[in-house]
Order: structure tokens, then sequence, then C-alpha cells
């Protein structure tokens, strides 16, 4: 079936500004309150966001096998779980009916009045229920980094790391959506020099630069997706922020990896775009060497063209950009992560969400941490307003953008954008 909706010629009779993230051949997917506190199913044309549970109750997806309150739901899940076929036909429609040169919807402002809301006027939401959260650590560039700060710099990555995706389980339960402030958390650390722990706020709170593909139905317990097959099961891609406590983690993580240092907060964008929409965008990613396994092994672009930008906005000053990168750079791709996640059986639902771990450029200005970005501290950031940062400070507010770009079309996630509180009292 063709993607009629990535047509480049294609033109909205909405408004659309020129560098918009969400041109009309985007048409992302999300889930929002309007101002009369209902929560509907959407997309984002321009500065535009659509109900998509008032276009179906008028008819507007007349042929497209749809359950009736599909789009009339609070997440995603539901529609995620039709399949990619129906995605694509949905997505295809949207664009039909937003096209300049389709009068049934521009004509009719009753149905406009009903359907189209300003941007500003709704509130973002979760877009999925995520069930489970798996983050992975596939950039050989941050590992690497990692390593050399941590390790002996003479062999900075671990012997399983080219071998294998290496994840952990995350926590789904703090993954909250862009605008909502995170707390700087409390938690065991080793001071310096120290030989017992104290007990108290993370002194070194850290981003992470992130992706993430939300998944549909995949398998059943006990069988496995074939890594040439793993794309019909990534519904698409939103930006994540992966909150670390990074002098918790230092003390935490061995034996057995990532845990409160992590799971206190994640960061998502709100719209979820398509991989469709992505097709554009499509790149080979970096030589694997060696060889992965058979069932790990694939030819072809199965990378993409993702620009990415971190800035930190101290409170009641403007923001400065820190990092500029690009997901291409990343080592595993989503089919090799998703491949590798079920290759023992584990079963993968509608609204589960990959992270890609943190993405980090061959330069020291696309590292994706602030670990990385002030060499643990030893080089600090100067900020616009004068001020330096080794780590986050509270009222910080850490924005991520990305988008990717053509001759033809922009294709963007908006943005990221949360604020970091100081701990909560232990009660």
């Amino acid at each position: 079936m063709p993607i009629t909706a990535n047509d480049s010629n294609r033109k909205s009779w909405l408004n659309i500004a020129n560098d918009s993230d969400f041109p009309i051949q985007n048409i992302p997917f999300g889930v929002f309150l309007t101002k009369e506190n209902i929560v509907t199913v959407g997309t984002r044309i321009g500065d535009y966001a659509i109900d998509l549970g008032a276009l179906q109750q008028l008819n507007y997806f007349e042929g497209i096998e749809l359950t009736d309150d599909v789009f009339m739901q609070d997440t995603l899940n539901d529609f995620i779980s039709d399949g990619k076929k129906t995605w694509r036909l949905v997505r295809n429609r949207i664009a039909d009916i937003f096209d300049i040169n389709n009068p049934k919807l521009k004509d009719s402002k009753k149905h406009r009045d009903i359907v189209i809301f300003n941007i500003a006027d709704v509130e973002m939401q979760l877009p999925v229920f995520i069930g489970d959260y798996t983050d992975f650590y596939s950039s050989k560039e941050h590992a690497t980094n990692v390593g050399k700060m941590f390790r002996d710099p003479e062999n900075a990555l671990l012997p399983n790391w080219l071998h294998i995706p290496v994840g952990y389980h995350g926590r789904s339960s703090t993954i909250v959506p862009s605008g909502i402030p995170v707390h700087r958390p409390n938690g065991q650390t080793l001071p310096n020099g120290e030989t017992q722990p104290v007990f108290g706020p993370s002194k070194l709170v850290d981003f992470e630069l992130e992706t993430a593909f939300i998944t549909t139905d995949a398998n059943i317990m006990g069988d496995n997706i074939p890594v040439g097959e793993a794309e019909e099961y990534i519904f698409g891609m939103v930006l994540l922020n992966d909150w670390s406590a990074r002098d918790i983690q230092k003390w935490e993580y061995v034996p057995l990896g990532p845990f409160l240092a992590k799971n206190f907060a994640s960061s998502i964008s709100p719209w979820i775009v398509t991989m469709d929409a992505l097709e554009p965008f499509r790149v080979e990613s970096p030589k694997q060497e060696p060889t992965p396994l058979p069932y790990l092994q694939q030819k072809g672009k199965h990378s993409f063209d993702i620009n990415l930008e971190v800035a930190i906005a101290p409170e009641n000053a403007e923001a400065t950009v820190i990092s500029k990168s690009n997901y291409k750079y990343m080592y595993w791709t989503m089919s090799q992560q998703l491949a590798h996640h079920t290759s023992n059986g584990c079963r993968v639902n509608s609204g589960d969400m990959m992270g890609s771990g943190t993405i980090s450029g061959p330069t020291e200005d696309s590292f994706g941490s602030m670990l990385e970005l002030t060499w643990g501290g030893s080089k600090p950031l100067k900020m616009n307003d004068g001020s330096e940062r080794k780590f986050i400070n509270d009222g910080d507010t850490v924005i991520m953008k990305g988008f990717c770009q053509n001759d033809q079309v922009r294709i963007g996630f908006g943005e990221v954008s949360s604020k970091l509180l100081p701990a909560n009292k232990m009660k």
C-alpha cells in the first residue's frame, strides 16, 4: 500500500509555517485534553491539534475498518494494536482530508469548529499506556566515553558490547510527557574518600539525550521477532530525556546495573512520529565489527537521519544550546534491539517503549549527557547568562528538540521540555 501522505508536493488548506515540525507530510499521533476537559486521540498539523474522535464521528474515516471508539480513548494503545495497514490507511486519509484540493472539511465551518483546535488551547497527555519500558545502551561513542571515565581507558567497551544491544528494564510508572516538572531524587551516595554511604538529594542530576520507539503487539510469549520483520511492529518514535542521578548510579550500579538512579523520571515528547513519516530519511548505520551473530544481521538502510539538540534554560534566563547530535550515529538499530529483546521469547505488547540509550556523536559538542559534555564535571559549561553548569541545577529546564530535513520536507518531533525542581522532603 503506497504512503500517499508522504507526497512532498502536497499542500494543506491550513496555514502552516515553512519551518514547522508538523507539515501535512508528518501527521503524528498523540492524546490531548481540550478546553472542555475532553480527552481525545489526535494529530497535529502546523499549530493545530486535530480531534480524530470527532472526525470519526463525522464519518471522515468511512471505509476504514475501525472500532467506533478507537479515537475516543485516553491512550493510543488500541489504535496501535490495529497494525501497520490501519495506521497507514488512517494517516493517508488525514492527509487527504486536509489537502488543499479537498473542500469537504475546509468548506464546513460547523465541522471545523468541532474538529480543529489551536495547539495552545489543548493540554498534551502521555500518548500511550506504557506497560513496559526497556532502555538500551546503543551509542558506541557514549559507551566508550563512560568506559574511559569509570574503567580502563584502553578497554572502555566491555567484551559483550559489540555483540549484543545491551539494555535494562526501566520503570514505566514515572514516564511523563513534556512540560511535567521533575523533582531531584533522594538516594544513597558514597562521597569521595568515604567508606560509608550517606542519604540525601542527588548532587549530580543529569539528562540523557535519547529517542524511543513505541511497539504494537509483536509476539506471544516464547516466540521471537526476526530482525527482518521487526520494523513491522514499530509504530513510531518520540524524543526521550532519560533523567539520571550520576552519584546514586555510581554507588548502586554494580553488580546489577541501573536502578534508583534512573527510575525517578523519564520525559518524552507527546507526539509519536510514525515510521512511515520518517521513511524518506533512512540512512545506513555505522559499520558493525565484528559481524553480529546471524539473528542480528541486516543489510540496507535501517537507521534515520534525525538532527537532535539539547538546551538548558536557567530559571528566568534564556536557553543555551549545549549539544547537537544525530540519531544516525547509533551503533545498534531499532530492528536489532527489538529482535534481540524477543530472541529469548520475551513478549512485547502494544504501547511498550524502548529507549535508544544516550545518543552521543563523535565530537565533544555532540555528546548526549552532562557527564560527557563536562567530562564528569571537570570542564563546566558556560551558559548565556554567565553562569556555569557541571550538572543540572534546581530551576533549570532541559529542552530537547529533533527533526529530519531534506530538500523537500521537514519532519520534526517538537520538543520535550522538563524543569528540575528541588528534592522533596522525606516523610
